[in-house]
């Protein structure tokens, strides 16, 4: 985006216009262009995926009436919300209630500038990209905390309670795990972290060390806590808080909350695949600059989605947690392991500076072998169902 802005200015497009102003209406533009294009039907459609990924977990159909196998279910979904009632309840505070949901969504929505869809498909590559993210998802707090306290409800204000006491402290084995990555690829820009790593599985800092590795599941787990996933739901857990924070809203605001959390799916899978997986490293295969760019773009965004799809698998699988285990979850057994990996990952970066190949490729076929250990257990599961239960014909 910075080069394209820096070329029109060169080429006299914007006569007189200070460069500053020109860089924040392309900024917008483009922030304009990813909501509108990108991410409102991103956070739809995976609300219609999950839902049937669900179904056929539990042996059932899902959503299956409005379009072709149901596809358009989330676009009926949103215009009714659009036009259902929006109630404020009388007791609550007006203004944070009706502000909550807004705080929110711009704390999901300006993760997207520093995510890199590809080598020149960033809206702003900053030089403390990965400080940003963790400082702007730090208002999804803010907001869902205001919206329990605002909306003068005990049910929300416990499940706001909760899930400041969640995400705050999940963010430190989660912080601690992107530290790890950091301190290998030394540089906190996230154009500069993927390119730290190459195209091949074991040139990926998932595989640079025993210390990453770990991390990354770390990273993984604590971001479902933080996005307030299952088996982490517990601030809007409706067997105990009705619907927790967002118990009294209704109409478009009740969505904003559930269209950031899908939404907050694909920015999980998006860092890891940053952060871990290469980004969209490509083979050498064109030299075309725009087949370039849409395969670096396909890569991306099949490795991020890949993720998106194993958190909705987890939320079929695990039953949620007490409040207790989740919190002892995290300070007793994360936080240190998170510890543990980086400073492991600092005491390797002092043995070997310039990395260790032999320890990646084993690491590499390590994570091979978990990979088929589990399918094989997969495996296993669907042969030894019960037919009757798992393969009938739907009725």
């Amino acid at each position: 985006m910075q080069q394209l802005v820096d070329q029109l200015i060169q080429e006299g497009n914007f006569p007189g216009v200070p460069r500053e102003i020109v860089y924040a209406g392309a900024m917008i533009l483009a922030a304009f262009a990813v909501l509108s294009f990108f991410v409102a039907p991103l956070a739809g459609v995976t609300s219609w995926l999950e839902r049937r990924v669900w179904a056929r977990m539990q042996s059932r159909v899902g959503p299956n009436r409005v379009g072709p196998q149901g596809i358009l279910q989330w676009l009926a979904d949103g215009i009714k919300n659009l036009l259902k009632e929006d109630i404020i309840p009388a007791a609550a505070d007006k203004w944070l209630f009706s502000l909550a949901p807004y705080v929110v969504f711009v704390g999901f929505l300006a993760t997207f500038v520093v995510i890199p869809f590809g080598s020149q498909l960033i809206v702003a590559d900053l030089n403390i990209g990965i400080l940003y993210l963790l400082a702007v998802t730090s208002l999804v707090v803010v907001g869902i905390l205001m919206a329990g306290w605002a909306s003068n409800n005990k049910w929300s204000l416990l499940g706001g309670m909760r899930s400041a006491a969640q995400i705050v402290s999940y963010e430190i084995p989660a912080g601690l795990a992107v530290l790890t990555i950091i301190f290998a690829a030394g540089t906190m820009s996230m154009q500069g972290i993927i390119k730290a790593q190459g195209w091949a599985p074991w040139d990926w800092l998932l595989f640079y060390n025993p210390f990453t590795f770990g991390a990354f599941f770390l990273y993984f787990t604590a971001a479902l806590a933080e996005g307030n996933r299952t088996p982490f739901d517990i601030p809007e857990a409706e067997s105990e808080l009705v619907a927790g924070y967002v118990t009294e809203y209704s109409g478009m605001r009740f969505l904003f909350f559930f269209f950031a959390e899908w939404g907050n799916l694909y920015v999980i899978g998006a860092i890891a695949t940053t952060l871990f997986l290469g980004g969209w490293q490509v083979p050498p295969v064109t030299d075309h600059p725009v087949l370039l760019a849409i395969l670096q773009f396909v890569v991306f965004f099949v490795k991020a989605y890949f993720w998106v799809f194993v958190a909705m698998w987890v939320r079929g699988t695990l039953p949620r947690v007490r409040v207790d285990q989740l919190m002892s979850l995290c300070w007793k057994y994360m936080v240190p392991l998170s510890f543990v990996c980086l400073l492991g990952t600092a005491g390797w970066m002092v043995l070997f500076p310039r990395g260790n190949r032999l320890a990646s490729v084993g690491m590499f076929l390590v994570g091979v072998a978990i990979l088929l250990q589990f399918a094989k257990r997969v495996r296993y599961q669907i042969r030894h169902a019960r037919p009757e239960l798992y393969w009938k014909p739907y009725i």
